[in-house]
């Protein structure tokens, strides 16, 4: 600033100059006009002074497809920064920080996909003179796109034994990347932890059942991150449910009884009919996934041929993947249910053709949630798989934290 008060003075000195010697013409009273004198007056051309601070951003000025980690930088040699404007096309504005020595400038975040960004920054030399830079560039538009389907729903209230699972529509490789992009927050707080099943399968649950009354929060903030090469999230988003009531069903597939217990306490003891020795029903701790009143029961569709096709199984619950459910059953003999098991490996309830809510199948449908858990006991079949529908609880928490891409923290509060 001192220099240019000086280079004003300087000005200054030669008008008032120019203007002493015209009066002095004037006042000889000879030949002139003074024009000529008037001529002499002016001021030489002032020439601007040009800022020595030199500033860069990177990417340059009219870049496309710049990818989100290649983070937006500002930087200035041989001057200061002082102000760094950075908004995207909603004129949202970009938080950053100024280094202490005002030589740089960064983001405090990442950059959006798809996005095209402004950058205006503002720097000064030793001497005060000012530099300017105007930048605008666009990221990458992706060509390839992954999401994630999962469950429970938002807003539904499901047994303790609920396990979060999320399915990709496309292979996931860096699975890292995507594990800190989705986190679980509960009220009251407890541990939770993922566990992959193959590439596009994460699924998440505390080392023990949840808290009856637990407020869970899934985020996927999976927008932006690369979940393989050159393929890239689009969800951001919050998913809330709750945990209801903590009920637990044990089948006993050689006494041929279901019990449901509330809270520990014994609620409710069913006759069933479970499956055959030719057809044992699976040994170990399922979930109820889903809930239908009516729904067919085709042999083709799980490996039985033409063995059955029943077009309307009343108060159906799926217990895996594979086609095990617990069901209504009209159509088997009297005397059946807590006597012998005859099914090709689902739990039977007695019921009437259309279903009724008075029948042991109805009764059971009425007071179970998706998230409540049935264990199979003495049923001399294999346990089931963990990936089989919601099968995670037959893996002790030492082996479902091992499935994790991400170190885990030892201990948990569950």
């Amino acid at each position: 600033m001192r220099a240019l008060s000086a280079g004003a003075g300087l000005v200054g000195a030669v008008v008032l100059g120019g203007l002493l010697a015209g009066c002095g013409a004037a006042g000889g009273g000879s030949g002139g006009s003074g024009g000529a004198g008037g001529d002499a007056a002016r001021p030489r051309d002032v020439v601007p002074q040009v800022s020595e601070a030199v500033i860069t951003v990177t990417p340059e000025d009219a870049a496309h497809d710049v990818l989100p980690d290649e983070q937006l930088r500002v930087g200035v040699e041989k001057g200061e920064l002082t102000q760094v404007k950075v908004v995207d096309g909603e004129g949202v504005p970009v938080a950053g920080t100024l280094a202490e020595d005002r030589g740089g400038w960064v983001p405090t975040g990442r950059l959006a996909l798809s996005t095209q960004y402004t950058v205006d920054a503002y720097a000064v030399d030793r001497q005060g003179r000012r530099a300017a830079k105007h930048v605008v560039f666009t990221t990458l538009v992706p060509k390839h796109k992954f999401i994630g389907f999962y469950t429970p729903e938002a807003g539904s209230t499901v047994g303790t034994g609920m396990i979060i699972t999320v399915n990709f529509n496309r292979p996931v490789t860096d699975r890292a990347a995507v594990e800190r992009a989705i986190t679980v927050h509960t009220q009251p707080a407890v541990d939770v932890a993922p566990h992959w099943f193959g590439s596009r399968r994460l699924d998440l649950r505390p080392k023990r059942h949840w808290r009856p009354g637990t407020d869970v929060t899934m985020s996927l903030h999976l927008r932006d991150v690369e979940g393989a090469e050159g393929v890239y999230g689009t969800q951001d988003k919050d998913v809330r449910f709750t945990i209801g009531r903590d009920q637990r069903s044990t089948v006993d597939a050689e006494a041929h009884t279901l019990t449901v217990r509330r809270g520990g306490q014994l609620f409710k003891t069913l006759p069933i009919s479970a499956g055959s020795p030719e057809h044992p029903t699976y040994q170990g701790t399922m979930v109820i996934a889903e809930k239908f009143a009516l729904t067919r029961m085709n042999g083709q569709t799980v490996g039985f041929g033409g063995e059955y096709d029943i077009p309307d199984v009343p108060h159906a619950m799926r217990l895996t993947r594979s086609g095990t459910f617990l069901h209504g059953n009209y159509w088997a003999a009297p005397g059946t249910f807590g006597v012998t098991n005859t099914s090709h490996g689902c739990v039977g309830l007695a019921d009437v053709k259309g279903g009724r809510s008075t029948t042991p199948a109805g009764w059971l449908f009425e007071h179970s949630l998706v998230g409540d858990t049935v264990e199979v006991i003495n049923s001399h079949d294999r346990t089931v798989a963990a990936d089989n529908g919601m099968g995670g609880w037959n893996l002790s928490w030492s082996q479902w934290r091992a499935g994790a891409a991400l170190p885990q923290e030892a201990g948990s509060s569950s």
